[in-house]
C-alpha cells in the first residue's frame, strides 16, 4: 500500500503507533524515577526495569529515524526532497 503523500491510511497508522511508544516510554520514565529512588527495590524489579527501558529507547530511536527519513531536505537549487537515512 503505497502512501507517498504521507496523509493516507499507512501515514496515520503508523504516526499512531509512534505516538502510543512515545508515550508508553514517557510513562516508563516515570515509573524508573519512582523505582530508583525507593532504596529497598529488589535486583529482579530493577532488571525487569532496565529491559523495559531498553525496549523503550529502541522504539524512540526508531520513531527518530523514521521521521527523519521523512523531512525534507533542500538541494542547492532550493527544491525539497525526502531525506535519506543511512542504516
Amino acid at each position: 500500500m503505497s502512501d507517498e503523500d504521507g496523509e493516507g491510511f499507512m501515514s496515520q497508522l503508523a504516526d499512531d503507533m509512534e505516538a502510543v511508544q512515545l508515550r508508553m516510554g514517557s510513562e516508563l520514565l516515570d515509573h524508573a524515577g519512582a523505582l530508583l529512588g525507593n532504596p529497598k527495590a529488589e535486583p529482579g524489579e530493577l532488571r525487569f526495569l532496565s529491559n523495559r527501558l531498553v525496549e523503550a529507547l529502541r522504539d524512540a530511536l526508531r520513531v527518530a529515524e523514521s521521521r527523519g527519513r521523512r523531512l525534507p531536505v533542500s538541494d542547492d537549487d532550493g527544491s525539497a526532497q525526502a531525506s535519506e537515512v543511512d542504516e
